[in-house]
């Protein structure tokens, strides 16, 4: 039977809780890859100006990947006060902080005007991004599976993965409106600055909105258990969340990070990548791989949810293994349709990438919060998955365009995804189908440390 705390709520307050974690990640992923793009396209010109176009575009995708350098240090704040405070109060840190950076690269100056001071000025705001992001994943994902009942967890914790493509959507079109309707020069300029000054309109509207919804209810119980055991007679100090985590689910933790190897990889390569590859390899315009991943990302979007209710029906692990072979067996033809240039080539290439992409991002919202008790959750998700992006999604550009300069060819690439593949279906295959499990009752019995022997209990021992 399950627990008070994990009884389905009311309709329409559970499609406000989607909602809110819905918008709330969609803006910060917004923010976090209108930098990517920017990166691929304009910063390598206007913060690294004397370098080769190509070194730039190492340079550029550097500071891309300092963003993920910093998403390990987010996950372990804000997991940890996450798990003692509440998962909606550290959401709403992250969207102030994760929007007021945004805001900032759009007013900061260039390299022509302030010299070097502009890419460290860059690398610091990047450094706040992905800070905030990496303690915004995890409490999105947690607020929604903590509201919902287990028999359609899946469905309703993937509609915050849809932030990622929703992001990108919103990113790559804006970015897509301005380089179709102003100049290079012009849009080399200023008008690069206008998708980061928009972030601060963005969250305001992302702050009305989660400020508007409840506390998750599996939390407010442990919490109260956690209060009730610390009024008990000789109770002991409860652990700290990280302890927690490193006693009881390392072996869950590692199992996430493998698990997102094959996943962050391939979307950095088959989202970012690309415009590199297509525009310098290819001979294809900045504009077309643009609207190739907008196009893409529209149909992400759409199959993500889908992707979660199939893994409520058969699993989490069989769905998730199924993206992973799938993005590994798609990189050489991935590559052949861009290489022949055309427009229809391009949106097949990526579409078929990001739709095998969702096949692991759906179930993993669900996955990862399955695998933690509830005062260890915010830490345990979050830590999992951020300290993998510091391997794979942070480099994986700065990778992939490597191989490219050095090889000039996407044949190494290819085998660079495949890798990562392998590693994650390694990992999902040992992992332990989890979609099942009521999240109140994934709660380790000695979650404190026991309490000291009475001297009465000495004597009688």
């Amino acid at each position: 039977m399950a627990s008070a705390a994990s009884a389905p709520p009311p309709p329409a307050n559970l499609r406000r809780i989607v909602a809110a974690s819905l918008i709330g990640t969609t803006i910060e992923w917004y923010d976090f890859f209108l930098y990517g793009s920017a990166a691929a396209l304009v910063f390598n010109k206007l913060f690294f100006p004397d370098s080769d176009p190509l070194v730039g575009t190492l340079l550029s995708f550097l500071t891309y990947a300092v963003g993920f350098a910093a998403r390990p240090l987010g996950a372990l704040v804000f997991g940890h006060y996450g798990d003692r405070l509440g998962r909606k109060k550290l959401l709403v840190l992250s969207l102030l902080l994760m929007g007021g950076a945004t805001f900032a690269i759009g007013l900061l100056p260039t390299h022509a005007t302030i010299g070097t001071a502009a890419p460290v000025l860059l690398t610091v705001l990047r450094l706040v991004q992905g800070f905030a992001l990496g303690g915004e994943w995890g409490g999105a994902v947690l607020l929604v599976s903590e509201h919902g009942d287990a028999r359609r967890r899946g469905f309703w914790a993937s509609w915050p993965q849809t932030g990622a493509p929703a992001g990108q959507l919103l990113a790559t079109g804006v970015l897509s409106f301005l380089t179709a309707v102003l100049s290079d020069s012009a849009f080399g300029s200023w008008g690069w600055r206008i998708p980061f000054l928009l972030s601060g309109v963005l969250v305001i509207v992302g702050l009305w909105i989660r400020l508007s919804v409840d506390e998750s209810p599996v939390f407010k119980q442990a919490l109260a258990q956690a209060e009730a055991r610390k009024a008990t007679p000789d109770a002991a100090a409860e652990k700290l969340p990280l302890v927690s985590v490193l006693r009881h689910h390392w072996r869950d933790v590692l199992v996430a990070m493998g698990a997102r190897m094959a996943e962050n990889i391939s979307y950095y390569v088959i989202t970012a990548f690309i415009l590199v590859y297509a525009t310098t390899s290819a001979g294809v315009s900045k504009q077309t791989a643009l609207n190739a991943v907008l196009i893409a990302s529209a149909v992400h979007f759409a199959v993500i949810p889908l992707w979660g209710a199939l893994s409520d029906r058969i699993g989490r692990r069989p769905v998730y293994l199924l993206g992973a072979a799938g993005v590994g067996l798609w990189m050489f033809p991935f590559f052949s349709l861009i290489d022949t240039g055309g427009f229809g080539n391009l949106i097949l290439a990526v579409t078929v990438g990001l739709v095998l992409h969702g096949a692991m991002y759906a179930p993993q919202a669900a996955f990862f919060s399955e695998m933690f008790a509830t005062r260890m959750r915010y830490s345990g998700a979050s830590i999992g998955a951020q300290f993998a992006s510091v391997a794979a999604g942070a480099p994986a550009p700065l990778i992939a365009t490597a191989l490219l300069s050095d090889y000039g060819s996407s044949t190494p690439i290819s085998l660079y995804v495949i890798g990562a593949a392998v590693v994650t279906i390694v990992a999902v295959g040992v992992a332990k189908e989890t979609r099942h499990r009521d999240l109140s009752d994934v709660e380790p019995s000695d979650d404190v440390e026991p309490p000291a022997a009475h001297p009465a209990d000495a004597r009688t021992a």
